[in-house]
């Protein structure tokens, strides 16, 4: 147990290695510095930043914050050679040739488990996890890992999703909607990506508030996390 619990603290959740130059975000989760950094600059264009580990969003790029704690552990864990190898660094395989990678894995990208034909995505075992316990993605359609999502094709009928379906929140092609979306309430991709940009900008304002009110405890929250990473460790070292 006190294994699985290090793996957790010490790992970056982005590369899935041991920490490099640990930072924290508000939420109070912890990331190597160039993981995260290069997470966000892909999301500068649209000025709305996720964490990539429990999806709360940021309408302003956060200030990374140095975590000492993790940083003292990482260099220790390093020091005394601890064998993290017995530890789950990650949930599933790298991508090899003809695997369909994951969208969300910085660097080396790991296999891809499951597509979501809602986010037009890819996902690995430990980034398809959101899509299980978040109510947010309750209605999701996940299907097997497809290579085509770039080009936005339906996995059925080998047609391009330009509809939307806003009976069952997924996008469909022209022969869904006579077929298994037969009555459904259906509009063009595009318009229904427009309403919902409307209704992100509304949620982000909302949510930004919320992150200045909750700001100290996120404060709190940080020091817990260390303060748990602190006894994962001492656990390993005696174990």
């Amino acid at each position: 147990m006190a294994e699985q619990i290090s793996s957790d603290y010490f790992n970056c959740p982005l590369c899935t290695e041991l920490l490099r130059d640990p930072v924290a975000i508000p939420c109070g989760h912890s990331f190597c510095m160039d993981c995260i950094s290069g997470y966000w600059n892909e999301a500068d264009y649209t000025g709305i930043y996720i964490c990539p580990q429990c999806r709360i969003t940021f309408t302003q790029r956060p200030v990374l914050r140095p975590n000492a704690t993790l940083t003292k552990v990482a260099e220790k864990i390093k020091k005394t050679g601890l064998n993290l190898n017995l530890m789950p660094a990650s949930n599933g395989s790298y991508a090899g040739h003809g695997d369909v990678p994951c969208d969300f894995c910085t660097g080396k990208k790991l296999k891809a488990v499951k597509s979501c034909l809602n986010c037009l995505a890819s996902y690995c075992e430990k980034h398809l996890k959101p899509h299980y316990e978040s109510a947010t993605f309750k209605r999701h359609k996940l299907v097997d890992a497809l290579g085509n999502l770039d080009r936005k094709i339906c996995p059925q009928h080998q047609k391009s999703l330009e509809l939307f379906c806003r009976t069952d929140q997924m996008c469909v092609c022209a022969i869904c909607t006579v077929s298994e979306h037969k009555g459904h309430d259906i509009v063009s991709a595009e318009a229904e990506r427009s309403e919902k940009q409307v209704s992100k900008a509304v949620c982000c304002n909302i949510s930004y508030a919320l992150n200045i009110v909750t700001d100290k405890s996120n404060h709190y929250m940080v020091t817990l996390v260390n303060l748990n990473c602190l006894f994962s460790f001492l656990r390993l070292c005696i174990g």
